[in-house]
């Protein structure tokens, strides 16, 4: 997973296929209670937003072939 490690504002983060299922925060964020634990259906479409701070979660590789 590639992110910036900054105060909980908006963002774009790239997940690998390792870190599924996703869920924001993420453990890696520095402030990790900020809002509730929402996993995020990222297989789909290849992204997800988090209803809760806005960052963008894009799948490295996309969507996951077969998905509908």
């Amino acid at each position: 997973m590639s992110e910036e490690k900054t105060a909980m504002t908006a963002r774009h983060i790239e997940v690998e296929p390792k870190d599924l299922p996703l869920h924001c925060p993420t453990p890696s964020m520095q402030l990790w209670d900020a809002h509730p634990r929402v996993f995020l259906d990222v297989e789909k479409t290849g992204e997800a937003l988090c209803p809760y701070c806005g960052t963008r979660y894009t799948l490295k590789g996309g969507a996951a072939r077969g998905a509908h």
